[in-house]
């Protein structure tokens, strides 16, 4: 088996910015599967160059998450009360919305 992976090509700028609005449930889909791809990741600052390269080559991966602004999605990741709050925390409300105690209602 080959160590590189061809099928994963860099993230580009151009596939960052998505000029149509996303419905509300796309955006929670988004924000949420992001967190669970970042919860993994070793460092716990989600500014860091890794973790923003992380996240941009998961956005330019990610086939649905390409229909959400990568910024949008970032903006949300920084608002999450993060391990001090304890718990499972999800969001919901679109890109108004915010972070809400609990499970997903979907994955």
């Amino acid at each position: 088996m080959p160590e590189e992976r061809p099928f994963l090509t860099e993230a580009r700028p151009q596939g960052e910015q998505n000029a149509a609005a996303a419905p509300p449930a796309l955006f929670d889909l988004a924000v949420n599967r992001a967190w669970a791809a970042l919860r993994g990741f070793p460092s716990s600052d989600l500014t860091s160059a890794q973790a923003s390269a992380f996240l941009a080559g998961w956005h330019a991966r990610t086939r649905f998450a390409r229909r959400v602004p990568l910024d949008a999605v970032r903006a949300a990741l920084q608002g999450h009360p993060g391990q001090q709050a304890g718990g499972e925390w999800h969001w919901a409300g679109g890109p108004e919305g915010g972070w809400t105690a609990g499970k997903a209602p979907f994955p």
